[in-house]
């Protein structure tokens, strides 16, 4: 639902990370969706072939007050293999899984959504504010 109001106002999100694949083929994208102080962070993740913009792609996962440490909003998306990838986040109030099989660029890819994986180095706070305020 989050996305979904986002969306009707025009707002496309920030990217925040970009994952090429082991075999160099494919990307997966990471957007963050802020709605403003009385909404928490939205995560959109894409799929698409490496270097093309995320439109070019397929939504594969969304989350909604995502963490990946205590103080740390967002996902970490991680190739497992060049057919694999694994969305870890500590915790989520909404995920959804929009695409678990897909096939991109004459591959076969399996997304997998990982709870419970704490990344203890991601910094405080939403993860385009903290691309930003990097020094």
């Amino acid at each position: 639902m989050f996305t979904v109001l986002l969306a009707a106002c025009g707002y496309e999100g920030d990217e925040v990370a970009r994952v090429t694949s082991p075999d160099d083929k494919l990307d997966a994208i990471v957007l963050e969706l802020n709605g403003g102080a009385t909404t928490s962070f939205g995560y959109e993740i894409y799929v698409s072939p490496k270097g093309s913009n995320y439109k070019k792609g397929v939504l594969v996962g969304k989350l909604y007050d995502t963490r990946r440490n205590t103080e740390a909003y967002g996902v970490n998306a991680e190739w497992d293999s060049a057919s694999t990838l694994d969305l870890e986040y500590l915790e989520s109030k909404e995920e959804e899984l929009v695409k678990e099989k897909l096939e991109i660029a004459d591959q076969e890819i399996v997304v997998r959504l990982k709870p419970g994986q704490e990344d203890k180095s991601a910094p405080p706070g939403g993860m385009f504010y903290n691309m930003q305020n990097r020094n």
